[in-house]
């Protein structure tokens, strides 16, 4: 088995129901879970605290992006929900990424608790360049994620995410100790979906990924436990 459960699954389910059971049945099979915009919006903080209950660790992916007072108590509100990760949009700007950090961490001091980190996201998987040029961005997608996240580390972030085809690149970049989190990890036969920049866990860990974010190739599948354990097999040395 891999050394370490770099596993995130993506609760991008309607039902805080649905997600419970889904969390019940994967157990300890994963690192931990996402808890997106629909999910919290449906079950709201609760979940994520039966979420923790459990045992789990929790990714609050909620993309805050607005005026850095706002986002700064955005943050401490996630921070005290204990949550191990949290997302911004990088382009906030810098004095929001700094009000954002340095939220959660006095937050955490504060609450005795570990910071949660504090996630860039750059530009979306589901855009390409030609998406970026539509609305006013010059230049590929390499080149915005590559200023967003030099944007990010002047701020202070500690993480951010990206697409697997940006991993290697990123890594020649950001600090050692930066966290690296993707979405849009597909297997050979799984579909595309609306994830236009995608790679296969193993060649996802290969290029520097810290955590993988997995939806529906688990979730969707017949038996969501044995496909998160085949994935983490798959990362195993041969």
């Amino acid at each position: 088995m891999a050394a370490r459960n770099p596993i995130y699954v993506a609760l991008d389910v309607p039902s805080p129901d649905v997600a419970l059971k889904l969390a019940q049945t994967l157990g300890p099979a994963v690192a931990g879970f996402k808890v997106g915009k629909e999910l919290f919006v449906s079950a709201g903080p609760e979940l994520v605290r039966q979420i923790r209950g459990a045992g789990a660790s929790v990714f609050l992916d909620l993309k805050f992006h607005d005026i850095p007072n706002t986002v700064a108590k955005a943050v401490a509100a996630a921070t005290r929900l204990d949550v191990q990760l949290l997302t911004i949009h990088t382009c906030g700007g810098l004095e929001m990424m700094k009000a954002a950090e340095a939220s959660a961490q006095e937050t955490a001091r504060s609450t005795g608790r570990p910071a949660p980190v504090v996630l860039g996201v750059t530009v979306l998987t589901s855009m390409s360049t030609v998406d970026l040029n539509q609305v006013g961005v010059a230049g590929d997608v390499a080149r915005q994620v590559e200023r967003l996240v030099g944007l990010g580390v002047q701020a202070g972030l500690r993480g951010f995410v990206c697409s697997p085809l940006e991993l290697a690149m990123l890594r020649q970049v950001v600090p050692d100790s930066t966290q690296l989190v993707t979405p849009g990890i597909r297997g050979p036969g799984d579909a595309a979906g609306d994830q236009k920049r995608t790679l296969s866990a193993p060649e996802a860990m290969e290029a520097g990924a810290t955590w993988l974010v997995i939806g529906r190739p688990i979730c969707a599948s017949p038996d969501p436990r044995a496909a998160a354990e085949r994935i983490l097999a798959s990362l195993s040395p041969a």
